[in-house]
């Protein structure tokens, strides 16, 4: 747009953008760029999909959560190549984030019995925290996937029983088992 000012043309200043761009948004172009052998898009990529992949498996992989995450890194990377639609990622790494941690959670118990919660921050105070990691520790895996599917991500039951690889039925059951259960060991 120019504006006219004493006889000359002068530019008008370009409308203010945002300077902090969506992490996700900007995910589309890395996927691209990593797809095409870019390795400081690879690199990127990694930055903004861990903590994401970080907060998906904590809850889920207890104190595993660290294999998790390396786990599930390794799996989208495997399979970005695959990937055709660079929209989806959110998607499509919830979906492999979720498998692993359960797989990794799987093996771990079978290793382990008791696994650490210590490292997920909770608003609120500290006892809020403390009871809440109490009584997801004592869950089973599955009942802690589909709490966090439902609870801390928000899918509906669907998308969650097709993350999970499961049919609607069974995520219903285990959703209203995995809220039982919370209920009945909440300690207040």
């Amino acid at each position: 747009m120019n504006t006219a000012r004493a006889g000359t043309l002068r530019k008008a200043p370009a409308p203010r953008q945002d300077t902090q761009e969506d992490p996700w948004a900007a995910g589309g172009v890395l996927v691209r760029a990593a797809q095409s052998g870019d390795a400081m898009a690879l690199n990127e990529l990694l930055s903004v999909l861990t903590p994401y992949v970080s907060r998906l498996c904590r809850p889920i992989a207890l104190g595993h959560s660290a294999d998790a995450v390396q786990e599930a890194l390794i799996a989208v990377f495997q399979g970005l190549p695959r990937l055709r639609d660079p929209r989806a990622l959110y998607a499509w790494v919830r979906t492999i984030t979720v498998r692993e941690a359960v797989r990794v959670a799987r093996r771990a118990e079978r290793e382990t019995p008791v696994c650490e919660f210590d490292d997920i921050v909770w608003p609120g105070s500290p006892e809020l925290a403390v009871d809440i990691q109490d009584v997801l520790t004592r869950m089973s895996t599955e009942h802690r996937a589909v709490l966090v599917l439902r609870e801390l991500e928000g899918l509906d039951e669907r998308s969650a029983s097709q993350i999970l690889d499961i049919s609607r039925g069974t995520m219903k059951s285990r959703l209203h088992r995995a809220r039982h259960s919370f209920r009945k060991a909440w300690p207040r």
